[in-house]
């Protein structure tokens, strides 16, 4: 990933260090799930993972976001992809469009990437 990477390790380096490892799990994810994405932090001031130029509306090709909450990391997507993958997450909090990554569990790489790439196609169908 590129672009925005400086904002993005600045982001994370400002989080407490268990939460550190955590966030770099999830960004590593991304990172192999979209590995020609452009990072940065862009709205709501937490990173955000983008194909620039690609899908439609404000978001301009943005199909994920992270960032740090009081107890988890906010796993943000494009709807529906949370509902596509019901049963995947069962066992994880979530909303319309966001999984809550508990700090005190290993981050499921495998499944961020099957989230991630659902989240992209939805995106590039918008």
């Amino acid at each position: 990933m590129g672009e925005g990477s400086t904002g993005v390790d600045a982001y994370i380096q400002n989080c407490p260090k268990k939460a550190q490892v955590r966030l770099g799990e999830v960004r590593k994810a991304i990172s192999k799930a979209a590995p020609s994405a452009i990072e940065g932090i862009r709205q709501f001031g937490i990173p955000s993972v983008a194909y620039p130029g690609r899908g439609h509306g404000v978001y301009d090709g943005v199909f994920v976001w992270y960032g740090l909450q009081s107890k988890h990391i906010g796993l943000y997507l494009r709807p529906p992809t949370v509902s596509d993958h019901k049963k995947d997450l069962a066992g994880y909090v979530t909303t319309k469009s966001a999984v809550h990554l508990p700090l005190d569990r290993e981050v499921s790489a495998p499944l961020i990437r099957t989230l991630v790439k659902t989240s992209i196609r939805i995106m590039k169908e918008a």
